[in-house]
């Protein structure tokens, strides 16, 4: 029920309101309401959920013939029976709350009943007043650890430790902060108390901080001084207008050279007994570890600049004959703060020596993994591990080591992988920071200048964290992105001397927030700029978007696999079949047998069945080639709906996808709600997760299931790792008892699990995933389809029969549609391909177009015959049809600087993920589901937000709908996982709520907008709350645990084989053997020690080896986010092949 209050005074906050009700509710058994006050106004809403302890509060004290009995801030507080009902979202919100604080309470006591703790929790003090704050780097004083302060000039603040992170607002308390810096616990290493005498509290973090100022109000500084005087009275007396907060690179007390490279912060506390406070929170989860310990604070003999501007000096004149790749290094070293400017200056003349008697080539390996062995430096590193006579040793040793071992790996990579030397850069609000360079997907710009790799740098426009810098109506990110961004991309980035200026970016790419920067370099005689490079791709002067421009000139930036050179007289060109209007061959051509069969010859992959077609990229065309028997000798048909521009003198059939296998089927979220609203029933969904998970469970109770399962998600295939569980079984040894097996078979199973749930990503066993291509015969009719496809020896399957068809993303109802599958005769070209499926030239409009907007130039559709999971013809909804919007036209040339701005555009008003969580929470809201008005809107705006990477048109942000303040439960983040220590989901439960959090404070940092959830009484709710991760891992090591105790598991496997080990070679001569055996380890090593930084999604948070082996990057509260999944696939692929080598 609502409860309204009125005659609030002035001054009272929702704030202010909640804290003095609290007692006065809790008094009646209310633990749970709802608190709005509305601006502006003195009157107050409560939502309480029980209706009978709402009216007994009416009864005290909302008598209207009695005083009111209620008073705050001196003023009498009326309440009454509110006159509307109260929001059903907000009631099951409520609900949830209720319910999830008597289980919180539960556990705690249940905790408690087991421990020796006496019940008495103590209240943990987490604000705490600051004089000052210094920024600096860590130092040693002969064996003692010592502060190096580089800055010094922070006005007064307080320290505020919230759940997750901390918060260190600049001003008096009281008056509103002009000032802030949020720090995400995760970015910190140590926290560093100091003493009574010296009371501080010093900050070792992996990245920056995140900076923010109070937006300027114009009020504030009118010409009418009595405007400007009333203003800031009101703003600072009452809530009626609530600053907006900026986020910035840099603040007066901490400028940008410092903050770029100076991770440690010192506060000075005001009250020295706030040590011994602040070091009671080591107590409290989540917070990072507190040690006491007090060091010295060193001036600088330099600053930071200086610093910097020295080792340029260095690396240009005193060291100018060192190569590139070697001085990349070496400032990377330095720019990315693993060892200070000043040491870096130090170990220059040792690097000089190396280069001068074990060659550049040595010394460039040798610098790239001696930046992967430096210790950080802090209160866990002894000094004598950063003197710069050790560091000179472990680069000695390392050289060594290369010297003994050779290049081998080197080499083999070079030779065989189809990857380019990429060199990388990332550009973070307040620094840039040099990776690699790795071997990554090649292109036709980095193929055709491969000697001049280190001419090219992949650029990344990320948050300090490594992820996409995240929206948030409470922040302003324009400084950002129109002076820290566009400054770069308008300027360059200098790396030892040269300067890397914007060069282009493909789709892909672009959505990543990463794009291709280029420094000047001689190529056959000419010295060639970024006009010179983009002018040879092909010509773009007619082209007047620069969306479209960059998006065509980005074809030459998409990666592709394989690149095989051409007769130049093999492409003939073709018409499009069109009809009223559609174009139902878009992005689609033809190839022969004997073009196909030179494709194959090339091809390094040889596995059977061979493809038939191919997504490619080829001149200015790109799509799909499909094969057709009927065309002779060596021949490409390309429409001209594939060739996007013209003037390319390059003769390469560039390779980005080929139909080697059919792809498993998987629901999703925004699919299951749309069969929802289309009439399937909640049961088989249901009996499809069961499976699904009863599966993962079995995965771990023998080791034929676990061997299965590995090989099923191609986990462990280099290394043999199914193969070595069987062997394991036949030994009686259980590969449970090892315990890295055991964490292997877990992570990759809990990965599973999490997709389930948080993703709703359930396999359909009878379903496929196929590229689509157009029937070139003409024999399919409107609405049929010719599904084929053939796995690894198996027969081939065509598909007959009613179907439904699909592709992601689907937000519209009509973007399920129903086709009949059909064979075709025995003498039709079709029968020649497989792992597609066709669609008709035929009918009003192309099917493909009618499922999310589909074209034929690579998109992958997804077909489902599973008889229960088809809706009924009658509730099909007509597909979408929004009109497609023309180009941005500027009316001009297209210039590199356009490009760069768009970019940059994109970054800042690409809206798609955004609205898509909105058409869930209404979707779930609404009676009708995806048909909802709303939804349907949302739908319109997703296609147009899909569409802004090529049009340049962003999405009118004035047409969405207005965000609930209520979510549904299956969007919440999932408990966080850990595997460094096994694999383990933690249970924050309200020990954190009990010690830190504080439900009045309104502002705490490092969380991002609060969300309140409620329980989704539709199908993705039931599905989600049906699967319990927790419990599940804990059933699963239970099993494992049991499984282990059947078999010699006490024995310990490695032991074991062992054993068998000298059995079987009891007369064979192996130990001269030996040391090779241990070069292959470090090899192993080696290349482990690469892929877990490589593809970390932040440098200063390497991935465990378990992460790396399995294949999978470890979702930390749910399932894996999109760059988490394309850094997994990645890993993979190059674990895999490292792998390979390294075994064979």
């Amino acid at each position: 029920m609502d409860i309204f209050f009125h005659n609030l005074h002035d001054q009272a906050t929702e704030k202010s309101l909640r804290k003095f009700l609290t007692p006065i509710l809790n008094h009646l058994s209310i633990f749970v309401f709802q608190c709005q006050k509305l601006r502006g106004r003195g009157c107050a809403t409560i939502t309480v959920l029980d209706v009978d302890k709402g009216a007994k509060f009416l009864e005290l004290y909302g008598s209207k013939d009695a005083p009111p009995k209620l008073r705050l801030l001196g003023r009498p507080v009326h309440c009454s029976l509110g006159k509307h009902q109260p929001n059903e979202f907000l009631l099951r919100t409520l609900e949830k709350e209720e319910a999830d604080r008597v289980s919180k309470n539960l556990a705690v006591s249940r905790k408690r009943s087991t421990s020796r703790d006496d019940g008495k929790k103590e209240r943990l003090q987490r604000k705490f007043g600051v004089r000052h704050i210094s920024c600096g780097q860590w130092s040693y004083d002969g064996h003692n650890l010592a502060f190096e302060v580089h800055t010094s000039n922070s006005p007064p603040g307080v320290a505020s430790f919230g759940p997750k992170a901390l918060t260190i607002k600049f001003g008096l308390l009281g008056v509103a902060p002009k000032n802030r810096l949020e720090i995400s616990y995760a970015s910190i290493e140590s926290i560093t108390t100091g003493s009574a005498h010296v009371p501080t509290v010093t900050l070792s973090l992996s990245e920056a901080p995140r900076m923010f100022k109070e937006e300027n109000d114009p009020n504030l500084n009118s010409e009418d001084p009595l405007v400007s005087l009333l203003y800031s009275k009101l703003r600072l007396n009452s809530r009626v207008v609530k600053g907006r907060r900026i986020r910035t690179t840099n603040l007066d007390c901490f400028t940008q050279d410092i903050v770029a490279r100076c991770f440690i912060y010192r506060l000075f506390l005001v009250d020295s007994a706030d040590v011994q406070r602040i070091y009671a929170l080591r107590k409290a989860p989540d917070v990072p570890p507190i040690i006491s310990w007090t060091t010295a604070v060193h001036q600088p003999k330099q600053t930071v600049s200086e610093q910097v501007s020295a080792l340029q000096v260095a690396l240009s004149l005193t060291y100018r004959d060192f190569p590139f790749n070697l001085k990349f290094q070496i400032q990377k070293i330095a720019q990315n703060g693993y060892l200070s400017v000043r040491r870096v200056l130090d170990l220059l003349p040792t690097i000089y020596q190396m280069v001068n008697h074990s060659g550049s080539e040595i010394a460039v390996a040798a610098v790239r993994k001696f930046s992967r062995h430096i210790p950080f430096p802090g209160p866990e590193t002894q000094a004598n591990q950063l003197t710069c006579r050790t560091l000179i040793d472990l680069l000695n040793s390392i050289e060594e080591q290369l010297i003994r071992d050779g290049l081998a790996f080197d080499e083999y990579a070079t030779n065989s992988k189809a990857g380019a030397l990429v060199y990388k850069a990332t550009v973070t609000p307040t620094g840039t920071f040099l990776y690699g360079p790795d071997y990554e997907g090649n292109n036709r710009v980095l193929r055709r200048y491969a000697a001049n790799s280190d001419s090219f740098l992949r650029v990344s426009f990320l948050e300090e964290d490594g992820e996409p810098l995240r929206f948030d109506r409470d922040v302003s990110n324009e400084e950002i992105f129109h002076q820290r961004f566009k400054g770069v991309l308008q300027g360059s980035i200098e790396i030892a001397g040269r300067q890397y200026a914007f060069l282009g970016f493909s789709h892909s790419s672009l959505r990543a927030q990463t794009c291709w920067f280029m420094a000047p370099f001689v190529f056959e005689g000419e010295l060639l700029f970024s006009a010179a490079v983009i002018g040879r791709l092909g010509d773009f002067s007619r082209i007047r978007s620069p969306a479209k421009c960059a998006a065509r000139i980005g074809q030459a930036f998409s990666d592709t696999f394989n690149a095989i050179r051409l007769p130049s007289d093999v492409a003939v060109s073709i018409p499009d079949v069109e009809a009223h209007e559609r174009c139902f061959s878009d992005g689609v051509g033809t190839i022969s047998p004997n073009l196909l069969q030179r494709i194959h010859q090339g091809s390094k992959n040889k596995s059977y069945p061979r493809p038939t077609l191919f997504q490619i990229r080829y001149k200015g065309a790109k799509g799909m080639l499909s094969l057709d028997n009927r065309l002779t000798g060596e021949t490409m048909c390309l429409r001209s709906s594939m060739v996007k521009f013209e003037g390319s003198d390059s003769n390469d059939l560039e390779l980005c996808g080929a139909a080697k296998n059919p792809l498993s089927m998987y629901l999703n979220r925004q699919l299951v709600k749309i069969l929802e609203d289309l009439g399937i029933g909640e049961n088989i969904f249901v009996e499809l997760q069961t499976k699904a998970v009863d599966q993962l469970r079995m995965a771990v109770s023998s080791a034929y299931n676990a061997a299965h399962f590995l090989e099923r998600n191609s986990v462990g295939i280099g290394a043999r790792v199914p193969y070595l569980l069987k062997e394991l079984y036949h030994l009686r040894l259980s590969f449970q008892a090892d315990e890295f097996l055991r964490d292997l078979v877990e992570i990759a199973v809990l990965q599973q699990l999490r997709e389930l749930k948080h993703r709703s990503r359930i396999p359909v066993e009878k379903g496929v995933t196929l590229y689509g291509i157009m029937d070139e015969t003409g024999y399919l009719k409107e609405g049929e389809i010719y599904c084929v496809w053939q796995r690894a020896e198996e027969s081939k399957v065509v598909l007959t029969g009613r179907v439904s068809i699909t592709r992601c993303p689907a937000l519209h109802p009509g973007d399920v549609q129903l086709v009949q599958a059909v064979d075709v005769p025995p003498e039709s070209p079709l029968n020649a391909i497989h792992n597609c499926v066709v669609f008709s030239q035929h009918g009003k409009r192309d099917l493909p177009s009618m499922l999310s907007g589909g074209d034929l130039d690579g998109d992958l559709y997804n077909i489902i015959y599973h008889e229960e999971l088809i809706p009924k013809p009658e509730v099909i909804s007509p597909p979408a049809d929004y009109p497609r919007l023309p180009p941005l036209d500027i009316g001009r040339r297209v210039e590199r600087q356009d490009m760069a701005n768009f970019f940059l555009q994109f970054m800042e008003n690409d809206q798609l993920g955004r609205i898509a969580t909105l058409h869930q929470i209404l979707a779930d809201q609404s009676p009708r589901g995806t048909f909802d008005g709303d939804c349907l809107t949302l739908a319109d705006m997703h296609s147009t937000a899909v569409d802004f990477s090529k049009t340049g048109i962003p999405v009118n942000i004035s047409r969405l709908p207005k965000y609930p303040p209520f979510r549904p439960d299956f969007l919440a983040t999932g408990p966080r996982a850990d595997i460094v220590s096994g694999v383990t989901l933690e249970d924050l439960w309200a020990e954190q709520e009990a010690t830190l959090s504080d439900p009045e404070d309104e502002d705490q940092a490092g969380q991002g907008p609060k969300f309140k959830y409620y329980e989704s009484r539709k199908i993705l709710g039931k599905l989600y709350r049906a699967i319990d991760e927790r419990e599940f891992l804990k059933s699963l090591q239970r099993q494992a645990a049991n499984a282990s105790e059947d078999t010699r598991g006490a024995q310990g496997v490695l032991q074991g084989v062992w054993q068998h080990v000298l059995k079987e070679t009891a007369l064979i001569q192996w130990r001269h053997h030996v040391e090779w055996a241990r070069d292959v380890r470090e090899t192993y090593e080696d290349n482990l020690i690469d892929t877990i930084y490589q593809y970390s999604t932040h440098p200063s948070h390497p991935l465990q080896e378990l992460e790396v082996f399995a294949g999978v990057i470890i979702g930390k509260t749910g399932a894996q986010s999109k760059r988490q999944k394309e850094y997994s696939k990645g890993m993979r692929e190059k674990f895999e092949e490292d792998v390979v080598f390294t075994v064979e």
